[in-house]
């Protein structure tokens, strides 16, 4: 048998991170990215070849990455969503969301850079549709988005022998919904919304295209629900 391609995904203790995770269970040897360590281990318990991989991304160094000679995989699922009007949101909150959604993830790909090199693999960064569109409210999560789209264009230039994939979904149903709901004050409406495996599925439409398509980006938007 040969050896199982190497997958680290963050954001995998929960919603489309752990979504991402067990789609990629069956075929890949999962490295679970979080902080959450509680939460990674239960899952990597459930999984057939995962380990927890606990981190906090706005801190990671190279004694993080030591030991990940050859990654196949990259899913950038770790994120967060703070609304507000422009007028009311102070550098602290522009500085976090940039800092998690953007920043963590540039270093973290840099640090990871030769393994995946190594494998020739496939970086995911999986985005929003507020990184195609900025609505009233959302100014800094949709620049941090804005932001990481190029990103992922930039490093899909600079490697050309990687892949690089965006995925835009819409409004998913997860815990961090939950929370967008509650600063909009709107009601939590699941049904409208996309499944976390959804996303997931289009990930691995991403990762399973075959060595001579690149998918580069992937927008998904849930049946006549909410486009953003």
């Amino acid at each position: 048998m040969t050896e199982r391609p190497t997958a680290l995904v963050t954001g995998a203790s929960r919603g489309v991170g752990e979504a991402v995770a067990r789609a990629l269970a069956p075929t890949h040897h999962v490295l679970l990215g979080g902080r959450d360590t509680e939460a990674l281990g239960k899952l990597a318990g459930e999984l057939p070849d995962a380990r927890p991989w606990p981190v906090e991304l706005t801190e990671v160094g190279p004694a993080d990455v030591a030991g990940v000679e050859r990654l196949d995989l990259l899913v950038h699922s770790a994120g967060v969503a703070l609304l507000g009007h422009v007028a009311e949101l102070t550098a602290d909150t522009w500085r976090r969301t940039m800092e998690i959604n953007v920043v963590a993830v540039a270093e973290l790909t840099r640090l990871l850079l030769p393994a995946l090199r190594a494998a020739r693999g496939h970086v995911v960064c999986v985005n929003s549709g507020a990184g195609q569109r900025a609505n009233p409210n959302w100014g800094a999560y949709a620049a941090s988005k804005f932001a990481l789209r190029a990103f992922a264009d930039a490093l899909r230039l600079e490697e050309p022998e990687l892949r690089v994939t965006t995925v835009y979904p819409g409004r998913v149903d997860t815990d961090m919904q939950r929370g967008v709901r509650e600063q909009e004050g709107g009601a939590y409406e699941p049904d409208r919304y996309l499944r976390a495996d959804t996303v997931a599925r289009a990930v691995l439409a991403a990762v399973n295209a075959g060595p001579d398509a690149h998918l580069t980006e992937i927008t998904l938007r849930p049946s006549g629900g909410p486009v953003n």
